[in-house]
C-alpha cells in the first residue's frame, strides 16, 4: 500500500492538525482512512465548568459512598441502604424492599428513567451527555488527573511529541497508575452494591470473596481505564446509540449549545481599534475548538459528536470580554430563535410544547402508578398448589380428602400468627401436618422475610360432595393487622 499525504488542511482537532490521507491499495482502489488523533482540550473557567465540577463531585460521591450507607431493617435483615441481594433474592433501596415477583417495579424505574431522559432531551438537548453521563464524568476526572500531572493543553501536546526521557516516563507512569487506581475504586464500589460492603471489603483483600466479585471488579476496572483514559470521545461517537436517537426527540425549539450564526458572521480576525461595522462578533480565535473535549467546531452547526457540555460557552465568553463584545455568542439557544432574529422578530423560549407536554404527562402518570404500587403492595403473598396425583383420596368411611400445599410469603420482618381457612360446602374439615387445626381453620406462625410452606388436608364427609369439581376458597388471615389473602381453588370429588 502506498500512501500520499497532501498538504494539511486548516482544521484542528483540539490543537492537533487533521490530515486527509488518501490510501491506494494494491488493486489500485482509492480509499479514505483517517487514524484517530488525540484531543487535548484546553482548561477553561466559567459558570458551566464550575457546574460540571459540582455535578461530577455529587455523582461520584453518590456512586462511591452509597454502598456504605446503613439502613436498619430489624433483626436478621441486611442493614445496607442499597443492596442487590441475589443470595436472599431481594433488592433493597432504603425503605423499599423488592421481591423477585415484584420485578415489574424495576420495569417502572426503567420507564421513568427513559421518559425523564426523553423530556430532558426535548427541553435542553444532550444535557445528560454533557453533565451526568458516566462516560463524561469519569473522562472529566481522568482529564483532570492528566492535566495535574502533565500540564494544560500546550504542555501535554509538547510532552506527547517529546522523546522518551526519565521525566516523560515518570509523568506517564504516574498518570496511568492513578488512572488504574481510579478504575479499581470504580470496580470496587460496583461489587459492593451486591454484597454487604464491610464484609465483602474484608473478604476481598483476604482472597475469600466470591469469584464473581473479582471478575466484575476486574471488568469495571478495565473498562473504566480504557473508556475514560484512551477511548474518550470515541465511546460517545461510535459506541453510544444515544446521539442517533436524540434527533427524533428534539425540534427547532429545543435549547441546545448553539453558535449564534446571525450574530457571529461574517467572522474574521479583529485588531484593537478596528470597527465592528459590517462584520460579526466571531474573531476566529478558535477558543471554542481547543476547549472542546470532542474536538469539534461548534460553529459548524449541530453535530453528532457534540455532547452539549457547554465548555465552549465559557471559552467564548472569556474571549468576548477581552475584546469588549457582549457575551453569549455561543449559548443555550434554539434554531427557531436564530430564525426569528434573522427575520427581525422577538425571541422566546417555548418549554411547553406538544412533545414536552406528552413526555411530562406520561412521566407523571408512571410516577403516580409507581408510588401507588409501592404504597399499597401486599405484605403477604399466598400460593395454593393442589395435589394432582392422586386428585383425591376415598377414605374407608366414604369421606373424600384433597391435599394442598399452601406457600405463604411473609414480607414483614417479624413473625406473624396466621389463620388458614378453607371455605367450601358445610361439613368440610381441615387438618395440617404439624399445625393446630380446628374445624375448617388451621393456625400457624410465619417467620418474617421467609416463605412458609404448610401441607393441609380438606375432607368432606360422605354424601356432602356433589359434583366432580367443587369451588373452594383458601383464606389466609392475619388477625393482628386484618390483612387477608383469598386464593380460589377446587375440591376434586370425582362424582357427577
Amino acid at each position: 500500500m502506498s500512501v500520499t499525504d497532501p498538504a494539511p488542511s486548516s482544521e484542528l482537532s483540539g490543537g492537533v492538525v487533521r490530515h486527509e490521507v488518501e490510501a491506494v491499495n494494491a488493486a489500485g482502489t482509492r480509499t479514505l482512512y483517517k487514524a484517530r488523533e488525540p484531543i487535548y482540550p484546553k482548561r477553561v473557567k466559567g459558570t458551566f465548568r464550575n457546574l460540571k465540577w459540582i455535578i461530577m463531585a455529587l455523582t461520584l460521591g453518590v456512586y462511591y459512598i452509597t454502598p456504605w450507607i446503613r439502613w436498619p431493617r430489624g433483626l436478621g435483615e441486611p442493614d445496607q441502604a442499597v443492596l442487590v441481594d441475589f443470595a436472599g433474592r431481594r433488592f433493597y433501596f432504603f425503605f423499599i424492599e423488592i421481591w423477585p415477583d415484584q420485578l415489574y417495579f424495576l420495569t417502572g424505574v426503567l420507564i421513568i428513567a427513559a421518559l425523564s431522559l426523553f423530556l430532558a432531551t426535548a427541553l435542553f438537548g444532550r444535557i445528560w451527555c454533557g453533565y451526568s453521563c458516566p462516560q463524561t464524568v469519569w473522562t472529566d476526572l481522568y482529564v483532570w488527573v492528566e492535566r495535574r500531572i502533565e500540564g494544560d493543553r500546550n504542555a501535554r501536546m509538547k510532552l506527547a511529541k517529546a522523546k522518551w526521557t526519565a521525566d516523560k516516563i515518570r509523568k506517564r507512569v504516574t498518570k496511568h497508575a492513578i488512572w488504574i487506581l481510579i478504575g479499581m475504586a470504580t470496580g470496587g464500589a460496583w461489587i459492593l452494591y451486591f454484597h454487604d460492603a464491610p464484609s465483602l471489603a474484608r473478604d476481598f483483600f483476604r482472597g475469600d470473596a466470591p469469584f464473581t466479585s473479582y471478575f466484575f471488579f476486574a471488568l469495571l476496572t478495565l473498562t473504566t481505564y480504557i473508556f475514560a483514559g484512551s477511548m474518550r470521545e470515541q465511546v460517545c461517537t461510535y459506541m453510544c446509540p444515544w446521539p442517533r436517537i436524540q434527533a427524533a426527540l428534539t425540534d427547532e425549539e429545543t435549547l441546545e449549545v448553539t453558535y449564534k450564526v446571525d450574530r457571529g458572521e461574517p467572522r474574521g480576525a479583529h485588531k484593537k481599534g478596528d470597527t465592528w461595522d459590517g462584520r460579526g462578533d466571531c474573531v476566529s480565535c478558535r477558543a471554542c475548538v481547543i476547549s472542546c473535549p470532542m474536538g469539534i467546531d461548534i460553529r459548524d452547526g449541530a453535530q453528532l459528536e457534540c455532547i452539549n457540555c457547554a465548555l465552549c460557552i465559557d471559552a467564548c465568553d472569556d474571549i468576548m470580554k477581552k475584546v469588549g463584545r457582549p457575551t453569549g455568542l455561543i449559548a443555550y439557544d434554539t434554531d427557531a430563535n436564530i430564525a426569528r432574529r434573522q427575520a427581525g422578530e422577538k425571541t422566546t423560549v417555548k418549554l411547553l410544547r406538544p412533545r414536552t407536554i406528552l413526555y411530562g404527562a406520561v412521566l407523571a402518570f408512571v410516577c403516580v402508578l409507581m408510588i401507588y404500587g409501592l404504597s399499597t403492595q401486599a405484605t403477604m403473598v399466598v400460593n395454593v398448589l393442589r395435589d394432582r396425583a392422586p386428585p383425591f383420596i376415598l377414605m374407608s368411611d366414604g369421606s373424600i380428602r384433597n391435599a394442598y400445599t399452601v406457600k405463604i410469603v411473609n414480607r414483614e420482618n417479624y413473625t406473624r400468627d396466621l389463620k388458614i381457612t378453607v371455605e367450601g360446602p358445610d361439613g368440610m374439615v381441615v387438618g395440617a401436618v404439624g399445625e393446630k387445626a380446628e374445624g375448617a381453620t388451621v393456625t400457624l406462625d410465619a417467620p418474617g422475610d421467609t416463605v412458609r410452606s404448610v401441607r393441609i388436608f380438606a375432607t368432606m364427609p360422605p354424601g356432602a360432595a356433589h359434583g366432580a369439581s367443587i369451588p373452594v376458597i383458601v383464606r389466609v388471615l392475619d388477625p393482628d393487622t386484618g390483612e387477608e389473602v383469598l386464593n380460589p381453588t377446587v375440591f376434586m370429588a370425582g362424582r357427577e
